[in-house]
């Protein structure tokens, strides 16, 4: 078990960490604590389709996930943030639905936002590593 905090950086690492001077996860003990994931280019720009935003989002997120050796189904908490939930719930729930396509689901929370630094939908987690991993 890693006793220290770790940062964890996907292969591919966007702009927007180093723009913003944050990780997009910390490793502390058997858990991994992801920070909001938007829909961005490897550039930091968003995406400008709403639904492939959060298909990029959730593509960031397991990019995230992987390096920390987990996957989706470790994922224990969601919070997402959306601009226009009222407008937005269709599109966010076909992706949902594709990504998390079977029980158990985790835990969500999802909160209506009026500032995402100009993306529309963001996703944080917590995820328990695999004890083959931690």
């Amino acid at each position: 078990m890693t006793l220290a905090n770790e940062a964890i950086f996907p292969p591919n690492r966007h702009a927007l960490y180093d723009a913003h001077g944050y990780s997009p996860a910390i490793r502390s003990g058997d858990l991994l604590f992801v920070s909001g994931q938007v829909g961005s280019r490897e550039d930091g720009t968003p995406e400008p389709d709403f639904k492939k935003q959060v298909a990029l989002a959730f593509e960031n997120l397991k990019a995230i996930l992987a390096a920390a050796g987990c996957g989706l189904a470790d994922i224990i908490d969601v919070t997402s943030f959306h601009t226009d939930p009222e407008n937005q719930f269709t599109d966010i729930m076909d992706v949902k639905g594709a990504v998390f396509d079977k029980a158990p689901y985790p835990n969500w929370t999802a909160v209506g936002v009026n500032w995402l630094a100009g993306f529309d939908f963001e996703i944080k987690v917590i995820a328990r590593i695999p004890a083959s991993n931690a």
